[in-house]
């Protein structure tokens, strides 16, 4: 289920996209449609590109799209240990400005999938061996 914050977020998002589509603006609606499109299973699963998406978010630094697609990547099946490295990936194509952004994505993480578990994610020192 989602947390307070998710939650939140998923009620606003819902209102602003009603006000946005109900204008009947016809390249907004476009938009939207090919947002929705774009991840669905095809050639990569939808897992992969929710996780895309959420690379792409923390990297442009869009709370409100972190937090959708750190939802999405749940619901889609993303386990913890992938979701922290795809905001691993993050940090090093986006540089220390992302760390804020970090901060709010595990705030959410662990609101989705509780407190850190086995450690999985992360078994490489801090010196990148594998």
């Amino acid at each position: 289920m989602h947390g307070e914050r998710a939650g939140e977020f998923a009620q606003r998002r819902e209102q602003g996209n009603r006000a946005i589509l109900d204008e009947g603006n016809l390249s907004l609606r476009r938009f939207f449609a090919i947002d929705h499109d774009v991840y669905v299973d095809g050639a990569l699963p939808r897992k992969d590109k929710e996780l895309q998406g959420l690379v792409a978010s923390a990297v442009l630094r869009c709370n409100d799209c972190i937090t959708y697609h750190l939802v999405q990547a749940k619901e889609s099946g993303a386990s913890r240990g992938e979701v922290v490295e795809s905001l691993a990936v993050a940090l090093v194509v986006g540089g220390s400005i992302v760390i804020p952004h970090l901060r709010h994505a595990f705030d959410v993480l662990e609101e989705l999938w509780g407190e850190p578990g086995d450690g999985v994610s992360g078994k490489a020192s801090e010196r990148g061996k594998a």
